[in-house]
């Protein structure tokens, strides 16, 4: 605004500066040619009477000029045929002051124009030389110099700028007695030479002529005491201003405001110029509604950068430059990293940011509703007194939504939320329990219950399941579902049996990063499978964290910020290794944590149904090891009792025939005797024989 509005103020100099020197040219003829006094007059006089058609951007009393100016033409046309010589008197009432004018305040004007411009520009250097700064390999004796040569710059651009507004502020006071005053000594000169006021000049027109000369001298002290006023104004701004020319200011004696909707000044901006190089625009930045405009020096208009609605922003560690942050659109598809001049802009550009992504700014008192979050985040360290309180202090808007209305996607393996309506706050999250606001790996190493198998940690992995040599352990999943989050923290928890749990964890996370500042965030890859849920280094692919899909007994979405979920891991150790211990896992997403939640639950099912589908194909296997058992076995009692059966056979026929053969000796003997008695020698021969 400053600068559109000092090039109004210039453009305003370059037509007053066109139009005297003009006008100087007329009176210049006026005072060279005798002969041609009258032409000269009446150029003289059209001049004036095209003063009307010259647009001055700052003419605020053109009306009451261009009528005194056109009554000014009148006269003169009058005049011009009778006026001669007037050489000398010319020289001392009309040229003089029009040509003092001239040659002293306008080039005056050009002169603090080109020191200004030379000021702005050493200021522009030294603030990129600061900017430059390394914050590793960092010179005190180099800093020193840089920060002084800010300090300097600064202090005479903004020095030299006062006086030069000063000067064009004083140019438009300037231009009326120039304009004036030539004028009046023209016509006091007409009278005085020819002695003919009583014929050409009336006694209202004299009165005219005092009238003007009154109010030159009033447009004079007017201009006096403006001046005046404008050089104390410049001596208390020099002194009220010298700690701000300071690139970095003190935060104890300024501090950062915290509960800004509206964020206006200079950033550097980071553009990529290769595959690995980048370059630094100083640019002008400022928050308009929920979006993010810039607008480079010379520009009429600013153009949007990003929309920040429901966008994150973090700080990140960027090269060798200080105080950087990045900004991340709502859908993850665009970026922007800048820096700030001073830490106290760092901290206000994110707060103002994470301010506007709330939406904030379309209340009706957008910084003493955000002034009320913060002081809620605050205070959301100490827990309220009771487990009600802290409902309404954390959901407002919850009571004014229907009784059907799906507040978030949840899932857990316990009972129903509910049944936690009666407890305290003691019973959802241990007091003092420590917060950890960034991953450490392996998990295995804190989750004494979790499996670690060999080559799980710092192994190279493939999301999508495909890998070279060996077979990752995901590869037989059918559910492979890829999500980008940024790890906010975690903490143990001392119930995993309702979604409050994770509210609770996502409120005490959330207010301990607002009071300690803590604005960097891990961004991974989460991996959904059958089997884990699996944190991903986005650059690498070397898996941060597993977490059994089993040990995932709940999940849920924040109800009023879709973006915010957590899961709660149910662990076989932690401090106390005797029993189980629960810990919840909170992330911010791309505004996907709906899907996120759904995609845990469509996973739990499809590894519910796969394990009801193990255990009934082993029941299956069972019946049918059961089945071939007794079928084993009552073949072999078949075949025992076959074998008996047949040996009794073979017993009763050995008996059957034993017995016949004694009965059969004793008949043959008998039979063979009364046949010996009756045969007689040869017959008992050929008995014998046969």
């Amino acid at each position: 605004q400053t600068r559109s509005l000092l090039g109004v103020f210039e453009e305003d100099a370059a037509a007053i500066s066109n139009y005297i020197n003009q006008l100087f040219q007329a009176m210049h003829r006026i005072y060279d040619a005798q002969n041609e006094l009258s032409a000269a007059t009446h150029l003289t006089s059209k001049l004036l009477k095209e003063y009307e058609k010259q647009r001055f951007p700052l003419g605020g009393d053109d009306e009451v000029m261009t009528s005194t100016l056109q009554q000014f033409a009148k006269v003169i046309d009058e005049l011009s045929s009778c006026h001669a010589v007037l050489s000398t008197q010319l020289a001392d009432a009309m040229m003089f002051p029009i040509t003092q004018f001239k040659e002293r305040d306008l080039k005056e004007i050009l002169t603090l124009k080109e020191v200004f411009q030379i000021a702005s520009n050493d200021h522009d250097a030294a603030i990129t030389r600061y900017s430059r700064l390394s914050k590793r390999k960092e010179n005190e004796k180099i800093k020193a110099e840089v920060t002084e040569d800010v300090y300097t710059s600064r202090k005479k651009q903004h020095q030299t700028m006062m006086h030069y507004f000063c000067a064009l502020n004083t140019l438009q006071y300037k231009k009326k007695i120039s304009l004036l005053e030539p004028l009046l000594g023209y016509m006091q000169a007409q009278i005085s030479f020819f002695k003919m006021g009583s014929e050409n000049l009336t006694e209202q027109l004299e009165e005219f002529l005092t009238n003007i000369g009154t109010s030159v001298q009033n447009v004079r002290r007017e201009m006096d005491c403006e001046v005046e006023n404008m050089q104390q104004t410049i001596e208390d701004l020099e002194v009220a201003s010298d700690p701000l020319y300071l690139p970095d200011p003190d935060p104890i004696k300024f501090p950062a405001h915290r509960n800004l909707t509206r964020k206006a000044g200079y950033l550097n901006t980071r553009n990529k110029t290769g595959l690995v190089s980048s370059s630094w625009d100083r640019q002008f930045y400022f928050t308009q509604g929920g979006n993010l405009m810039s607008q480079a020096r010379g520009d009429v208009a600013g153009g949007l950068v990003m929309d920040i609605d429901n966008c994150s922003v973090m700080a990140v560690d960027c090269e060798d430059r200080r105080y950087c942050f990045q900004i991340t659109s709502f859908d993850g598809k665009k970026s922007s990293i800048l820096q700030a001049e001073s830490k106290k802009d760092y901290e206000e550009w994110i707060c103002t940011i994470n301010n506007i992504s709330k939406q904030i700014y379309l209340s009706e008192n957008p910084e003493e509703i955000a002034a009320r979050v913060n002081q809620s985040a605050l205070e959301a360290v100490t827990p309220s007194p009771s487990f009600q309180q802290r409902h309404e202090s954390m959901r407002p808007a919850v009571q004014s939504r229907p009784p059907a209305a799906r507040t978030s996607s949840t899932g857990s393996l316990g009972s129903d939320s509910a049944a936690l309506s009666a407890l305290s706050l003691d019973s959802l999250v241990a007091p003092d329990t420590p917060i950890q606001f960034d991953i450490i790996s392996p998990v295995s190493e804190d989750l004494p219950g979790q499996a670690k198998s060999s080559g799980q940690s710092g192994r190279r992995t493939n999301p999508f399941g495909e890998s070279g040599g060996s077979k990752p352990e995901t590869e037989d999943s059918i559910l492979h579902q890829l999500f980008i989050v940024r790890f906010l923290g975690s903490m143990e928890v001392k119930s995993d049996e309702s979604p409050d749990v994770v509210y609770e964890t996502m409120r005490q996370i959330l207010a301990a990063r607002a009071i300690h500042n803590v604005f960097r965030m891990t961004e991974s890859h989460l991996l959904v499978t059958c089997d884990c849920l699996k944190l991903i280094d986005p650059q690498t692919q070397v898996t941060r964290l597993q977490f059994p899909l089993p040990n995932v007994v709940l999940y849920a979405t924040h109800q009023e910020n879709k973006r915010l979920f957590g899961f709660v891991l149910r662990t076989s150790g932690g401090r106390v290794e005797s029993r189980q211990t629960s810990i919840c896992y909170i992330f911010e997403s791309n505004n996907e944590g709906e899907k996120i939640c759904d995609s845990v639950g469509l996973a739990k099912q499809i590894a519910f149904h796969a394990e009801l589908d193990r255990k009934a194909s082993e029941k299956q296997k069972e019946i049918e090891r059961v089945k071939e058992k007794q079928q084993k076995e009552l073949n072999k009692q078949k075949q025992i009792e076959k074998d008996l059966e047949e040996q009794s056979r073979l017993i009763a026929a050995s008996s059957r025939s034993n017995q016949s053969s004694t009965e059969g000796h004793f008949v043959v003997a008998s039979s063979s005797q009364s046949e010996d008695s009756d045969l007689g020698e040869d017959g008992k021969k050929k008995r014998e024989s046969e």
